[in-house]
């Protein structure tokens, strides 16, 4: 594993050099990057659970850095509603989620470069709870078997307590969180709201595998959450993000009815706004361990 990531971060060291980042980004000019983050692990705490979705705060600062010198970052609703007009193409930073260290360690390194940025909260998390692929991959150091995580999005329907349910054993992996892995408190995202250039967007109410939902279900979900977080907050953005990043022709009619004006993906490229498909926008996940060589071509479209 080791040997495979060194000899990646070489092969794309030479592809930084070979001058292929700087084509795609002129390429691309006028349109538009959304990056998807989910957990930032603040300095000096351990990275846990699903390591693909918890990044060292300091790499995060790194990232910014790059991203800032190579595209002009905007919010969200910028990057939705208006395309590129410089000569640089746009990013937007979404985190999904709303986890504790995303919301204490991420946003003040935005904060201190004066970029914004857009949490997709699920509300039944907040306050400390466990997320279930967090518990259960602590289970199995070299990942979580794909048959396990396939039974849980579609027999427990992507449902936390369905997943971890009265398992003494599941509930016992939970424990052992740290609150930097865990959703946000309510009070810290609070907090964070008040921030310039912070915004927060709906990703459901509890997280469940959309696709396996009865419509009385599927309704609750797209709509529990939008009204909770407008009653709350002042700076809430009529978006939406699919769990699992899971989705249909179906759970995108919802979201429309529900009165979202867009609902994004997990995956995906680059996008030229406003989008042609505003309940199926792409994004580009970052996840941990990419390297910075890798992370500038991600963001440069060059790779995915």
């Amino acid at each position: 594993m080791i040997a495979r990531f060194v000899a990646r971060t070489a092969a794309e060291h030479v592809l930084v050099s070979s001058g292929v980042e700087r084509l795609s980004l002129r390429w691309h000019r006028g349109d538009v990057v959304i990056l998807a983050y989910h957990n930032i692990v603040p300095a000096g705490e351990e990275a846990t659970g699903d390591r693909s979705l918890h990044l060292p705060q300091s790499v995060f600062a790194r990232q910014l850095d790059l991203l800032a010198r190579t595209h002009d970052v905007v919010s969200l609703s910028t990057a939705l509603t208006s395309p590129a007009r410089g000569r640089r193409p746009a990013a937007a930073i979404t985190f999904d989620d709303a986890y504790a260290g995303a919301v204490t360690a991420g946003l003040p390194e935005l904060a201190r470069r004066g970029l914004p940025a857009t949490i997709f909260v699920t509300p039944a998390f907040l306050d400390g709870r466990p997320f279930w692929w967090d518990a259960l991959s602590l289970g199995f150091p070299l990942g979580m078997p794909n048959a396990i995580r396939d039974r849980a999005l579609t027999e427990h329907r992507g449902e936390s307590e369905a997943i971890l349910g009265e398992s003494e054993s599941r509930l016992e992996l939970a424990a052992r969180l740290p609150d930097h892995a865990r959703g946000a408190p309510l009070a810290a995202l609070a907090t964070a709201a008040q921030s310039d250039g912070v915004d927060l967007a709906s990703h459901t109410w509890s997280h469940p595998n959309l696709t396996t939902l009865d419509t009385q279900r599927l309704d609750e979900e797209l709509r529990r959450p939008f009204t909770w977080l407008r009653a709350r907050f002042a700076n809430v953005r009529p978006y939406v993000s699919y769990p699992y990043g899971l989705s249909s022709p179906r759970i995108e009619r919802a979201a429309a009815d529900a009165h979202y004006e867009a609902a994004l993906c997990i995956s995906g490229g680059w996008m030229h706004a406003p989008p042609r498909a505003p309940f199926s926008v792409p994004r580009v996940n970052i996840p941990s361990g990419l390297s910075l060589p890798g992370f500038r071509l991600r963001a440069a479209g060059v790779i995915r």
